[in-house]
């Protein structure tokens, strides 16, 4: 990501004076039409900020800056530093305003930021492989809880395993309303055995995760991952496997066990609200079309339809509220509701 420059830009001088123009051409020789101008391409929705909302690229932008400096004050003698930092730059309008109006506000999304990287501890598990990475994904993430700051968090496993609110994938699945596929978590010790020999047989065979344990979702949610499925699948070679998705909603409960396991769980998040959903990225790779699917996913981004999170082997994404009425319609079209 490109890091944006601090200059001011260059400042506006005086007009420039016209041509002259051309002489009329002779009753001999007719003059020759100019080429129609190119026409220009649609501006796209994420680009313009809407009045009165914080400015989302504005923001993206101030925190790539961030944790650029915060790389460079990663060592342990730093902390003190870093704190400095963090409290200068989280300060700034671009990133005051969204922690603002996150549900915590400013003081509780820095307080908690704080408190993340006082106990952060390497983890295998983690996508936040280093300090910096944990900065960036809390930062990036809390535009889900901003945007869906009223939407009631599922609290425990059984709110996500009851509520109307979710639809069961399975059922969708064995009717081939899906364009995209999962794999679930295995319940008993018999399961996990089973898939550690599958993987053990065929290594590369699905994408290295633990699965779903929970394979519910919002039917919005469910919308946009097969249209994301469709169009990843149009701009690939016939052999590519579909889309994969290794997470979907998930419980506060759930997002703790997580957390104590030593994954990168951000409490509030957008999975303990239904909206969010981690797709698989690194096992594209094998395939060619990893970066396909990473540009197709930040040019829905950048259109204001989604955020995403780059978490390195899976890349989480969050649909935007605005898309919400368009998938819901989608949905009900699709699977005849």
């Amino acid at each position: 990501m490109r890091v944006p420059s601090r200059s001011p830009g260059q400042q506006p001088g005086p007009a420039v004076a016209p041509t002259a123009p051309a002489p009329a051409p002779t009753p001999t020789a007719p003059a020759v039409a100019s080429p129609a101008p190119a026409r220009r391409a649609p501006t796209a929705v994420g680009r313009c900020p809407v009045p009165g909302q914080p400015d989302l690229a504005a923001y993206r932008a101030a925190v790539a800056e961030l944790v650029v400096e915060v790389g460079a004050l990663a060592d342990s003698p730093s902390t003190t530093a870093r704190q400095v930092l963090l409290d200068q730059r989280l300060r700034e309008p671009a990133i005051a305003a969204v922690l603002n109006a996150t549900p915590q506000g400013f003081v509780g999304a820095r307080e908690t930021l704080l408190l993340e990287m006082a106990r952060y501890q390497p983890s295998a598990r983690s996508s936040a492989h280093d300090l910096t990475a944990l900065v960036r994904i809390y930062l990036l993430s809390r535009i889900d809880v901003m945007w869906w700051r009223d939407t009631p968090t599922f609290l425990t496993d059984t709110q996500v395993d009851t509520t109307t609110d979710l639809v069961d994938l399975e059922w969708l699945r064995r009717r081939g309303l899906l364009a995209f596929r999962y794999q679930e978590q295995p319940a008993t010790l018999l399961g996990r055995g089973l898939r550690a020999a599958r993987r053990r047989l065929l290594p590369d065979a699905t994408p290295h995760t633990a699965g779903l344990r929970f394979r519910r979702a919002r039917r919005e949610v469910i919308a946009l991952l097969n249209d994301i499925a469709r169009e990843f699948a149009a701009a690939s070679p016939p052999a590519t496997p579909p889309l994969w998705v290794t997470s979907l909603a998930r419980s506060a409960e759930h997002q703790y066990r997580l957390r104590r396991l030593g994954y990168a769980a951000m409490v509030p998040s957008g999975h303990c609200l239904g909206w969010a959903a981690d797709v698989e990225l690194a096992w594209f790779a094998r395939f060619g079309v990893r970066d396909a699917l990473a540009d197709l996913l930040l040019a829905r981004q950048e259109a204001g339809e989604i955020n995403v999170v780059d978490e390195g082997q899976a890349w989480h994404v969050c649909l935007a509220p605005t898309a919400r009425l368009r998938l819901r319609q989608a949905y009900e079209a699709e699977m005849g509701a």
